[in-house]
């Protein structure tokens, strides 16, 4: 009795022995099996349930895994951050025409928050490869600008070892010189003045390089950038704005609206767009005061507004910035014979159309993508429901809090616009 624990121990060690082989004999190919399926599930991700047969798989809950080197496409410098702009749906300009009205952000570029951006790297870099400017020797960009292009500029040239040197009506927001300062420009504020006269602010940007080049006690040159007839300028938009939108639109586009400062704008893009979509309308949008809407439809340069005696400022009367012109710029011309049609806005209609932009899509920009929308719209209307019709926001209210959007007001709680009201405020020639 008392060695029976041990003779169980010894009975049961013996069994574990025969049950063994005898297992392994029964099932020869048993440790290939496993190892065959261990290999393959190391391929798959553990804990995978049941296989076809509702059989429990053993699976090997170790994954192997390959880390890839991974390609990061990082950009060079606040350049990288001009142009590729997005192209959005305004959803209540759409909603009211029946129509496709789509925006394109250029607000959004990385550089001076407008599409002046693209001319002033195209401006700069045409000047580098031509050999007129070389970095960090003292050389200076002069330009006469109403604003936008010198932010631009100001931009690039911090960013690519040059300086700034910026002409501007003294009538334009003051907050744009403002920003011209803080960006590290040298800012000189001018009376509005006829083209004809040497203080034009672009004549006055004009000979302030030419004595900066002559004057052999100054660093480096001075360049003008010149960008109503520097063809740098709606290059730019050949090549980069044009082919972005007819990217982005899939190839389906009726129309195009812009308005006109140097013209770079709508000349580069009708110059890309023309070729590829010939049925597709170029329109320009034109604000009051300005010439461009008579040059367009009659081939004269005239508006009854800038006649003796009704002119209330020496550039174009109206409270919009950075559009209308009365003279005919290079870069215009690079595009004018592909323009069909031409809108003209008045400022109270734009004035409207940038209150209900805040109030109905949350969409806060300036005088100049306002005009612009009006004149989508009309064209809308006109084309009918159906169509796609792609527009240029420009810039940010920010820039335009002095002047246009004091003028336009609080939008407070304000809900119940009516958008027959906006389209038809003080109405002008279509």
């Amino acid at each position: 009795m008392e060695n029976r624990p041990k003779l169980y121990a010894t009975a049961a060690f013996a069994a574990g022995i025969l049950i063994a082989l005898g297992f392994k004999d029964f099932y020869p190919d048993l440790e290939s099996r496993f190892r065959r399926r261990h290999t393959a599930n190391k391929t798959t991700i553990a804990g995978t349930g049941l296989n076809e047969g509702n059989h429990i798989n053993l699976e090997d809950h170790e994954k192997n895994v390959v880390v890839e080197e991974t390609v990061v496409d990082v950009g060079e410098g606040i350049e990288a951050c001009i142009g590729n702009t997005p192209l959005f749906k305004i959803k209540s300009l759409s909603e009211e025409t029946g129509c496709e009205i789509f925006g394109k952000a250029e607000f959004l570029n990385g550089g001076g928050g407008s599409p002046k951006d693209r001319v002033a790297l195209s401006i700069v870099n045409t000047a580098e490869e031509q050999g007129f400017l070389k970095p960090y020797t003292g050389d200076t960009i002069y330009e006469g600008t109403v604003g936008s292009t010198g932010i631009s500029l100001a931009t690039i040239c911090r960013a690519r070892g040059y300086l700034a040197y910026i002409c501007m009506p003294s009538d334009q927001a003051t907050e744009k010189s403002d920003l011209l300062l803080k960006l590290g420009a040298i800012v000189e504020r001018v009376p509005p003045a006829p083209i004809v006269d040497p203080m034009h602010f672009v004549n006055r940007a004009r000979s302030l390089a030419a004595e900066h080049t002559a004057d052999p006690s100054r660093p480096g040159r001075g360049y003008f950038a010149n960008q109503f007839e520097n063809e740098a300028n709606w290059q730019a938009h050949y090549y980069g704005t044009g082919p972005e939108i007819f990217q982005q639109c899939g190839g389906k586009l009726d129309a195009f609206v812009a308005g006109a400062g140097t013209g770079g704008t709508i000349a580069g893009v009708a110059r890309y767009l023309k070729p590829k979509l010939p049925g597709v309308n170029i329109v320009l949008a034109d604000p009051q005061g300005s010439g461009l809407y008579n040059r367009i439809k009659y081939g004269v340069m005239f508006d009854t507004k800038e006649k003796e005696g009704t002119r209330r400022r020496s550039q174009v009367d109206t409270i919009v910035e950075g559009i209308g012109i009365n003279r005919v710029t290079a870069n215009l011309e690079a595009g004018r014979e592909l323009i069909d049609d031409a809108i003209k806005v008045e400022d109270e209609q734009a004035l409207a159309m940038a209150k209900w932009l805040v109030e109905k899509d949350g969409i806060f920009v300036g005088s100049s993508s306002a005009v612009n929308c009006i004149a989508a719209v009309r064209t809308a209307q006109k084309m009918g429901p159906g169509s796609r019709i792609v527009t240029i926001l420009c810039d940010s209210g920010t820039r335009h809090i002095s002047k246009f959007w004091s003028k336009a007001g609080n939008i407070g709680g304000k809900t119940d616009s009516q958008f027959k009201d906006i389209i038809n405020s003080q109405t002008g020639a279509s």
